[in-house]
């Protein structure tokens, strides 16, 4: 089973990406033309909209498009802000270095916190 499915009961959307381009903020028929707004790295979604949850879904398909780490099934992703958070159990110390790098690299995450992760 895929991390999106797995972890936010998602498919893999068609066009997803790992860091794609935001796409504009809607604004308000009402309100007056200000600067563009803008979503926050770690708010953007699969497809360049807002999603509260984005970059933990974002590092969950990097974590699916990795031969190494696509049959982890034990370890889980969340997100505070800008930090990925990983829980569980991993079978290496290597593979939760693997993952902690493929985290990092994904765009909008300040900082991966792994205390939660166990290596049996």
């Amino acid at each position: 089973m895929s991390w999106l499915k797995r972890l936010f009961g998602l498919e893999k959307p068609q066009n997803a990406q790992i860091n794609p381009t935001p796409q504009p903020v809607p604004q308000a028929a009402t309100s007056t033309p200000t600067a563009t707004q803008s979503i926050p790295p770690e708010r953007l979604g699969l497809n360049g909209e807002y999603d509260q949850s984005g970059l933990a879904k974002r590092v969950a398909l990097a974590f699916d498009q990795d031969q190494q780490l696509d049959d982890v099934d034990t370890l889980w992703v969340a997100q505070t802000g800008g930090t990925v958070i990983l829980k569980g159990k991993v079978p290496s110390q290597e593979i939760l270095n693997k993952m902690v790098s493929v985290a990092r690299s994904v765009n909008g995450a300040t900082a991966v916190d792994s205390t939660q992760v166990q290596v049996s």
